[in-house]
């Protein structure tokens, strides 16, 4: 094996490991996230997993952020296609939508925010932290777009419209998993509506 192939191979090692470790904690949560069920499921030992990726910790960590990019590609790249304004900023909780519907019944994401909101500060907590402070910042800027082209007052407070729309999306989330998706889509987008109509001129 040349070293020129290498690293490429250990990056599509890294890579399948956290994929099959995405489907894991999609069922089990971070903390459910079991390094022999892993090493079984990729078909390595335990010690091969723990060649890339050093700690159980250290595999969470780079969980959280292969998930977060993962939704960003999701959710941020379609809607950048349409112009600043309300339609992108649609796009965006059209895209939003969309991941929940996927994955109402496992998100990475949410489900690392029920287990570590109440914890003390460690690298698990403050990642998560990170992660939703640069989500809600992401809602944020388009807000401010849509504000800058006139689509939304000019008295509007991005921070507080991010807060509301990030409660309908998580009551979209509660909800889809206790009753269904699709009568949630509804009544959420009816709530989006509504929210958005109250911001404008």
């Amino acid at each position: 094996m040349s070293p020129a192939t290498t690293p490429s191979k250990g990056a599509a090692t890294r890579e399948l490991i956290l994929d099959h470790a995405y489907e894991l904690a999609r069922q089990d949560g971070l903390e459910g996230l079991s390094i022999g069920a892993l090493a079984l499921g990729v078909g390595m030992s335990k010690s091969g997993v723990f060649a890339h990726f050093g700690s159980r910790e250290e595999l969470q960590l780079a969980l959280l952020d292969a998930t977060t990019k993962r939704f960003l590609d999701f959710v941020i790249r379609p809607a950048v296609q349409q112009p600043r304004g309300l339609k992108r900023l649609r796009a965006i909780l059209e895209g939003w939508s969309e991941w929940i519907r996927i994955h109402y019944n496992g998100c990475v994401l949410i489900s690392a925010v029920v287990e570590y909101d109440g914890r003390e500060d460690g690298p698990l907590r403050t990642r998560v932290k990170e992660q939703q402070s640069g989500w809600r910042n992401e809602v944020v800027r388009a807000i401010r777009q849509t504000i800058d082209v006139g689509d939304l007052r000019a008295d509007t407070d991005p921070v507080q419209l991010a807060f509301e729309l990030y409660a309908v999306m998580l009551g979209l989330h509660h909800d889809a998993s206790l009753f269904g998706f699709d009568e949630t889509h509804q009544r959420t987008w009816a709530a989006i509506d509504r929210l958005l109509a109250s911001y404008q001129h």
